[in-house]
């Protein structure tokens, strides 16, 4: 296949990409560096913050990823014993998380995640534009056959390790 002349838009696209991904990147980096979690951790950390007990399925509508991909994250930030599982008081079924007082401490150092920024931003969008978007992600992952592939946090290893 022969390489076809890049159209503007297409640079664009790829330049504006190249901006997110490398602010992402540099703040998984600098969480790492500064605090020994990667950017994913802080996120979930920050995201228990806001309230005193959530469960897993609260805890990955806050972060908007999927519960399975969320679960992955928060077995590490348990083993390290960020993040304290519990069951609740008033339901035995239901497992509440929360931040151990190491988590607290934790996240008083910890800069703003970049992923926050994100968010804010695509929330911003006006909805026409956000689904403009989401629809146009998704031909672009179906084009490029990603479709099937898990959505893990940014920057977080999804190999089912915690």
């Amino acid at each position: 296949m022969q390489p076809t002349r890049p159209t503007p838009e297409a640079v664009e696209v790829l330049d504006h990409l190249r901006r997110i991904v490398r602010v992402l990147r540099e703040s998984s980096r600098a969480a790492e560096g500064l605090l020994g979690v990667t950017g994913a951790q802080l996120f979930v950390l920050k995201a228990l913050a806001g309230s005193p007990a959530l469960s897993l399925n609260d805890l990955a509508a806050r972060t908007r990823t999927h519960q399975s991909t969320v679960s992955v994250v928060v077995s590490r930030l348990v083993a390290r014993r960020l993040v304290r599982r519990t069951q609740s008081e008033t339901d035995g079924r239901r497992v509440e998380l929360s931040l151990s007082p190491k988590g607290r401490s934790l996240l008083s150092r910890a800069p703003l995640a970049a992923q926050d920024a994100l968010i804010e931003g695509i929330e911003r969008l006006p909805r026409a534009q956000r689904k403009s978007l989401a629809a146009a992600l998704r031909t672009l992952v179906r084009a490029m056959k990603l479709q099937d592939e898990a959505p893990a946090m940014f920057f977080e290893e999804n190999d089912g390790k915690a």
